[in-house]
């Protein structure tokens, strides 16, 4: 059977640990997929620094729309990354009747609901598995493994810029931008990482990944994005003395007011496996009705593992592109006519528990002086942690982990602590999770 022919646009670190990894893998890959997939043609811009990577293996150009515009092409595989013009390389390979593969997990938050109808509109598949958490093979799981259940919620650890930074100042006990410095140094963080630390990388895989558990349009612009850019050490420590840990989670849960989706430094009890996943790592952690939980841990970045999430990926359109469009597994899980419009709820209206820390005078009153505010806005406490001041300071912490509220009660709350002539400087608001 005539091999299924493939046009790559990009050879960076996913681009080469792809072209490496499907030459490696030929034999086994052709076992599973029934026929041979060979990279045909590829595209990059120093054609100069590519060439010792190719080896003559294949057709080298410097323009892209040479192969998303070939007809022997039958899969464009897009690995260059941004938004504009990947989007029309991949509405015109998709125009063409190609299938498409992107590793591009802000291409599809942004244009994905666009991307996916000419699709659907063409007959085609595109394909994204490397687009969340890497190698974790987190969309088949969402969209196939688990598709008799009711999902509930999701919360993943899904950028390894922000999990290093944050095991690293735990473990060592250092600030956040002196280990910002050590992960660019070592490679994790880009030389701009403000998509990474600012949470915006994450919002983009909690979009897709709310999409296709709970059959709704790509949505990142509602999403609620908070960074580690502000966290302190002190919290991570303090947080330690409680009995959790903090992570920054894409979180995204069904309620009976509507979905939440949120990016955020969170509390986790340090029991929780999820919690101790350390280093560039990524988990993602799976709440559905019948199974319960489950949890999804791997390598999120790096050439040769998002290099397997791509090739599964060619694998699967090998294998299905001869099905009745109608019959293969729909992109975001759901009939296209079932997905639905619910409301994502803006963060006023979540429900969930706080570690709050308030700097404070040593006097008597000041304790009772906020639990009276708490009271007013029915927040209650579940436990709490205060610091002895140190020799000759007249100034203290006071830690509280509150029970489950809304967050506009903790903001109202919150404002009313920090005008008391006790309390010193802002209250630091981070929320807890349990996960259970």
């Amino acid at each position: 059977m005539k091999s299924i022919k493939v046009g790559l646009l990009g050879l960076g670190t996913v681009g080469a640990g792809t072209f490496h990894v499907l030459r490696r893998n030929q034999a086994e890959i052709m076992r599973r997929a029934g026929r041979g997939i060979e990279i045909s043609m590829v595209s990059v811009r120093n054609l100069e620094k590519a060439q010792p990577i190719i080896d003559g293996a294949c057709e080298l150009v410097g323009d892209s729309w040479l192969v998303v515009n070939n007809p022997d092409i039958d899969i464009v595989v897009e690995l260059i990354g941004g938004t504009e013009l990947t989007k029309e390389l991949v509405l015109q390979a998709i125009a063409n009747g190609k299938h498409v593969v992107t590793a591009n997990k802000a291409l599809l938050a942004i244009h994905g609901n666009e991307i996916f109808k000419a699709a659907q509109d063409k007959g085609v598949i595109v394909a994204f598995e490397a687009a969340v958490a890497g190698g974790i093979p987190i969309i088949k799981a969402l969209r196939e493994g688990l598709t008799a259940n009711r999902i509930e919620w999701i919360a993943g650890i899904i950028n390894g810029t922000t999990n290093f930074i944050l095991s690293e100042m735990r473990d060592k006990g250092l600030d956040f931008a002196t280990v910002l410095k050590q992960a660019q140094e070592l490679g994790y963080a880009e030389a701009d990482p403000t998509f990474d630390i600012e949470g915006v990388d994450a919002a983009h895989k909690a979009t897709i990944m709310a999409a296709i558990a709970f059959g709704i349009p790509m949505q990142f612009d509602k999403a609620h994005i908070e960074g580690i850019s502000k966290l302190e050490a002190i919290d991570i420590n303090y947080a330690e003395q409680l009995g959790y840990r903090i992570k920054l989670l894409g979180i995204t849960k069904r309620t009976a007011k509507g979905i939440e989706l949120r990016v955020h430094p969170t509390l986790i009890p340090s029991k929780r496996l999820i919690a101790n996943v350390e280093g560039a790592m990524n988990a993602v952690l799976v709440q559905g009705d019948a199974v319960g939980a489950s949890l999804y841990y791997g390598k999120g970045a790096g050439a040769e593992p998002t290099a397997s999430s791509v090739i599964a990926d060619l694998v699967d359109i090998t294998r299905l592109a001869t099905a009745d469009p109608e019959h293969r597994v729909p992109h975001l899980a759901f009939q296209p006519q079932s997905i639905n419009q619910e409301v994502i709820l803006p963060m006023s209206e979540i429900t969930t528990s706080y570690y709050l820390r308030l700097h404070v005078a040593d006097q008597a009153g000041v304790l009772a002086d906020v639990t009276r505010i708490m009271a007013d806005f029915a927040i209650s406490i579940d436990a709490m942690l205060q610091k002895e001041p140190a020799v000759n300071e007249n100034q203290t912490d006071i830690i509280m982990l509150t029970h489950q509220t809304q967050e506009k009660n903790v903001l109202a709350a919150i404002a009313k602590i920090e005008q008391l002539s006790s309390v010193f400087g802002s209250v630091t608001k981070i929320r807890l999770e349990e996960l259970s």
